[in-house]
């Protein structure tokens, strides 16, 4: 929900080459964590941070969207989404400002890749006071990152606002609220429910498991911590061949052959369910599309049969060129 394109990155990587990295870049970006923050600028920070939450409580758009750098409020649309979509947790609740990070990032032109290491980190790698953002197409400016914990409505979420200094003013440049919980379940539950699949030779549950943990311990997809380092560590000891992991894959159902493109795991209350999308050139005949649907959800199952013990149903989205889809959800206790 900001002007930045940023894609999750995975940090399971040797520290030395993070601090090459480092080194080359050092003289465009820099990142200072809230121990090495002026405290007056500091204090700045999280008073903006508490003024946005305020607004934000009170699902109050038009002061978030005047009080946004020009570029984000001449396309507010998703941030009004997601602050609707978020009122219940965040109407009458409280926030704790965790400490902030300041960035900066010089030069003259946008970088195409921006990675700013902010913190101490050890001979292996990040530690306890240590973070790593990634930003696509950063323009240069001066930069923080306000993380709140929210508590005291519907369920607790991580609030996350990317701030751009203009003048003497922190203006708002991104939103991204996420829960810190699915299916009443915080991440250290799901990475634990991840090995225990591990240990049972069900790899591609423990993949799908470690990525809902991977979920819920990242406040959001351009920040990386030593937690999550750890997750991604882990996961890669079980990251499958025959799912659409990085590229789409073929899947044979039916008699038909289908461009299987992506699966993932999705909370919906209590329940967990697994999605998995593919290309479809055309989902107008919906009678048609839920046949095809349906055919993907027990090929797959078929193929996989341990899904059925870890997931309430299984849904098959057919998408079309148009980026429209067609869903078909199947619950796994109804499968034989």
């Amino acid at each position: 929900m900001s002007r930045f394109s940023c894609p999750r990155a995975f940090y399971s990587v040797l520290f030395k080459a993070l601090v090459l990295m480092l080194a080359v870049a050092a003289h465009a970006q820099t990142c200072l964590s809230a121990a090495d923050v002026e405290p007056a600028i500091r204090a700045g920070l999280e008073a903006a941070a508490t003024r946005y939450f305020d607004m934000s409580a009170r699902g109050d758009a038009a002061s978030l969207k005047q009080n946004s750098i020009p570029s984000l409020a001449a396309n507010f649309a998703p941030i009004e989404k997601a602050l609707k979509d978020n009122q219940p947790d965040l109407s009458g609740a409280t926030a704790t400002v965790r400490p902030p990070y300041l960035l900066t990032a010089e030069g003259a032109q946008s970088m195409a890749h921006a990675e700013f290491l902010c913190g101490i980190f050890g001979p292996s790698g990040q530690t306890g006071n240590s973070a790593v953002f990634v930003f696509n197409d950063l323009p240069p400016g001066k930069y923080a990152i306000a993380l709140l914990n929210v508590s005291g409505g519907k369920k607790p979420i991580t609030l996350t606002f990317v701030l751009e200094q203009l003048g003497n003013d922190w203006k708002l440049a991104g939103f991204h609220a996420r829960s810190q919980e699915a299916c009443g379940h915080d991440g250290a539950w799901f990475a634990q429910k991840a090995r225990d699949f591990k240990s049972k030779s069900q790899a591609h549950n423990a993949w799908l498991y470690y990525r809902q943990a991977i979920a819920l311990t990242a406040p959001v997809d351009f920040m990386s911590t030593q937690a999550t380092d750890k997750l991604y560590d882990e996961i890669q000891t079980v990251v499958p061949s025959d799912m659409p992991v990085n590229d789409a894959i073929d899947l044979s159902a039916g008699g038909k052959t289908f461009r299987w493109t992506a699966i993932f795991p999705l909370p919906v209350g209590d329940d967990l369910d697994v999605v998995v999308k593919y290309s479809s050139a055309d989902i107008s005949n919906t009678q048609k599309t839920y046949e095809d649907n349906i055919q993907v959800i027990r090929a797959l199952v078929t193929k996989f049969p341990e899904l059925k013990s870890a997931f309430t149903g299984v849904v098959a989205r057919a998408v079309a060129p148009s980026g429209e889809d067609y869903g078909t959800l199947l619950p796994t206790k109804d499968m034989k």
